[in-house]
């Protein structure tokens, strides 16, 4: 089974693409969709479903694992996530991936043992449990941390 964890975000989206074969994670790919800021936000918008929809395809996908809405003390951010979530899950319909999603505390709790671990304590975590030769990029972490979670979800 191949999973593709997302961040989403319309400055940068991390995305990280894992095999779970019987026990094993493998990491296939990983890295951010940066598109350029001086593009409007519908032109971001759709270079993030373009770049996914390429991820998807270049993968041979079978599920699509992305953070759920949280409250978010910024309304004005919180409604950016949410729009760069939605090109995200809308890619994935479109090519038939399930989709799941989790709470970032599941997905920290998951990966970490701590529901409110620190971005730097869940980077450390992805490396380890992955067997990375070098910390990942923030965003890239959190997408992998994601698609880890739904690997540990489904052992149960």
């Amino acid at each position: 089974m191949r999973i593709l964890g997302i961040d989403p975000g319309t400055v940068i989206t991390g995305f990280g693409v894992i095999e779970k074969k019987e026990n094993k994670l493998r990491v296939i790919d990983y890295g951010i969709i940066k598109p350029k800021v001086r593009l409007s936000l519908v032109q971001r918008l759709k270079y993030i479903y373009e770049e996914i929809n390429q991820i998807i395809k270049k993968n041979n996908l079978n599920i699509l694992v992305i953070e759920d809405i949280f409250f978010h003390k910024n309304f004005r951010s919180a409604a950016k996530i949410g729009e760069a979530r939605s090109v995200a899950i809308l890619a994935a319909a479109n090519q038939n991936l399930e989709v799941i999603e989790y709470l970032p505390t599941e997905i920290k709790q998951s990966v970490t043992g701590n529901g409110r671990a620190s971005k730097v304590q869940v980077q450390n975590m992805v490396k380890r449990i992955l067997g990375l030769s070098e910390i990942p990029f923030s965003d890239a972490a959190d997408a992998l941390a994601a698609a880890i979670c739904h690997c540990h979800k489904i052992k149960f």
